[in-house]
């Protein structure tokens, strides 16, 4: 796991200033991403840098690297889980190997069979490759996006990155809140491929690959999520067998490192199954990770503890105070590089700051698995609207959403009228693509009565339409449509980046997520819903695999959605003090996002003890994130940092008449 870093200029290079200071202060920014050692490669056209956490071949797998006779240069980030197999392959047709790193492979895989390499690769990973013969460009991001990858181009030069910081360090200039971005982030909770919170900043989409030329750039897709069930009539007993041999062999592949591999332990079904699957691979030893909260609303400490106890693992616990994740917030929107409309990132800093500290740079993960399986609330409300829909003039059906929102208060006394008005958004039209995340969509809206009408009026609209839908969507059950929505416009964009690489990489740690192997992904899209969620009964499939290996009190227990405590972080005895700062009045006129006045409002609220709800609370994380980020990346306030003389840094600079001659 690495952060990479390069730009590109097909001028003169006795135009450009000194490229080999600007890529030392590109990949200082991301020095966290890979503190081990820093690489770089020098032509007349192309720097290419890269920040390495050394986790496969220690000592061999030092980027930039190259091959045949130096045309060929990469700078990679991620991990390709089956490289072993394609090494094989490779070696068969004559490929003769320096290292066991599967950056070796991925680059000679490309040389070998260009961007259809892509389909060919399992794992995770943003891969830069500079084709020196063919002046060329070749950016890749995996199928479901769980690696970063980020450009710009303007005048000077085309420039990329892992982290969005970095582009930051040396365009002169400070970068820009996007207003479109910043609206659709409180719409979805996160920006929309490719589009990024910075002007002229963007993000190659997941499952999609670029050339750059100096032509220009082209971006093209070579992966979708697909949910078309219609042509699988498995048994349950011959599905799980099938399950039970992709979740094992996923596991198996994301414990192969030449570092220890721990694993995150959340109490729930899906951080349980894949810790014992890793506990019978590991071996005697597996050392597993929880977070616990001080506010029993939010703790699965309990469950967390059994899970251990069952499996045998050294448990390590991070237990996290409201007071604790206002501290670090900042640091999470830093790394996140995005308005945040939770909290939820700040304990996950925190959980991989333990992993660190305990010498583990490697963990595995349960994410991806409400998303594939069907474990969201979000799915059973679709499915009860979508049954509604049949008689929109139910007040009886309105009444199910007592059975999957039992912890929002007062919702029963509340009434059917009530709930038919709430839920009723859209049930004129079922078939509509956005159906299953209209109420989600406009309860997060309603967040945007903060905004000043200045920003109101520089905002292009960010409405469904931006959404791409694949070819025969229309035609797909409403689980299916909810599931791919939520996959495109929330999980990689949120979910895997703020909630995961990003929290990860801020403090050195790469996660592992087996049900993201695309084989599991594309196992649970054929699958049929009855399979997912017969009724309301989530994650069907999953629970009967869990009930083989796990407690009943583990794989029968009701999901609890991940959340931490919100307003209560920022305004307690000890205020922090940017708090404060970042909802002054001065401040706020200064960003101009927000308008003072319903700010202060919500503040007096607060103060004063009154009730918030969601979208209160939503919109205040969202306020002083945005204000932390705009802050964070004026100019005045870019760190100006360098690889030091300590770093172990390897240059090859190839800027020379003679070195072009080799290609």
């Amino acid at each position: 796991m690495c952060g990479i870093a390069g730009f590109i200029n097909f001028k003169s290079h006795q135009e450009r200033e000194d490229p080999k200071g600007r890529l030392s202060r590109m990949l200082a920014m991301i020095r966290h991403r890979g503190p081990d050692e820093f690489g770089m490669f020098l032509d007349n056209e192309a720097a290419l840098g890269n920040a390495r956490l050394s986790i496969v071949d220690l000592e061999g797998g030092q980027q930039p690297m190259t091959a045949r006779s130096q045309r060929y240069w990469i700078v990679y980030n991620g991990e390709i889980f089956n490289h072993a197999e394609l090494r094989s392959e490779l070696e068969k047709k004559g490929h003769q190997f320096k290292t066991r790193s599967d950056t070796e492979v991925a680059l000679r895989m490309y040389v070998e069979e260009g961007s259809a390499c892509l389909h060919r690769f399992n794992g995770q990973f943003a891969i830069a490759i500079w084709d020196r013969k063919r002046r060329e460009l070749f950016l890749a991001r995996d199928r479901l996006g769980i690696r970063p990858l980020f450009y710009r181009n303007c005048a000077r030069q085309f420039s990329f990155a892992s982290e969005i910081k970095s582009l930051a360090s040396f365009e002169g200039d400070s970068l820009d809140l996007s207003p479109k971005a910043i609206d659709q982030v409180f719409t979805f909770w996160s920006c929309q491929p490719p589009e990024t919170s910075f002007k002229g900043v963007r993000q190659l989409p997941p499952g999609h690959y670029a050339v750059l030329r100096e032509s220009g750039i082209s971006t093209h897709r070579y992966w979708a999520p697909s949910f078309d069930s219609s042509t699988n009539k498995a048994s349950e007993p011959d599905l799980i067998e099938e399950l039970d041999g992709l979740l094992n062999d996923a596991t198996r592949l994301r414990l192969l490192a030449d570092v220890p591999v721990g694993s995150y332990l959340s109490g729930g079904l899906d951080s349980s199954i894949i810790a014992s699957l890793a506990r019978e691979y590991a071996g005697e030893r597996l050392d597993t990770f929880s977070i616990a909260f001080t506010d029993r609303v939010y703790d699965e400490s309990v469950f967390q503890k059994q899970m251990a106890q069952c499996l045998g693992t050294r448990h390590q616990v991070v237990e996290a105070t409201a007071a604790d994740i206002g501290e670090v917030f900042p640091s999470v929107v830093w790394h996140c590089e995005t308005p945040l409309l939770r909290t939820a990132p700040a304990p996950m800093f925190l959980l991989s700051k333990l992993v660190r500290e305990s010498n583990y740079k490697v963990v595995l993960t349960g994410e991806g698995a409400d998303e594939f399986f069907g474990g969201y609330d979000l799915f059973k409300e679709a499915k009860i609207r979508d049954f509604w829909a049949r008689e929109p003039k139910s007040l009886r059906r309105p009444k199910l959403f007592e059975r999957i929102y039992p912890d929002i208060q007062n919702l029963s006394k509340l009434g059917p009228r009530y709930l038919s008005n709430f839920f009723g958004e859209g049930i004129d039209n079922p078939r509509a693509p956005a159906f299953s995340h209209q109420i989600r969509w406009r309860n997060t809206r309603r967040s945007k009565r903060f905004f000043s009408a200045e920003f109101k009026s520089r905002v292009v609209d960010s409405n469904v339409d931006t959404i791409e839908y694949p070819s025969g969507f229309s035609s797909w059950g409403v689980l299916d449509r909810a599931q791919y929505l939520e996959v495109v416009t929330f999980m990689s964009s949120y979910l895997l980046s703020s909630q995961g690489d990003r929290v990860a990489m801020g403090n050195s740690v790469e996660g592992r997520y087996p049900f993201l192997d695309y084989r599991v992904s594309e196992f649970c899209g054929r699958l049929p819903m009855k399979w997912k969620m017969p009724g309301l009964k989530d994650k069907w499939l999953l629970r009967r695999f869990g009930k083989t290996r796990l407690p009943e009190e583990i794989w029968n227990r009701p999901k609890k959605p991940y959340r931490a405590p919100i307003h209560s972080c920022f305004f307690h005895d000890k205020t922090p003090d940017y708090v404060r700062e970042t909802l002054s009045e001065n401040r706020l006129k200064e960003v101009g996002v927000f308008n003072p006045a319903p700010v202060n409002r919500l503040i007096s609220k607060i103060e004063q003890g009154g009730t918030l709800g969601e979208t209160d609370d939503m919109a205040l994380v969202g306020i002083i994130s945005t204000q932390l980020l705009a802050d964070q990346f004026k100019r005045r306030n870019l760190p100006n940092e360098r690889l030091q003389e300590k770093d172990s840094v390897k240059i090859c600079d190839l800027r020379t008449a003679s070195a072009d001659k080799k290609v």
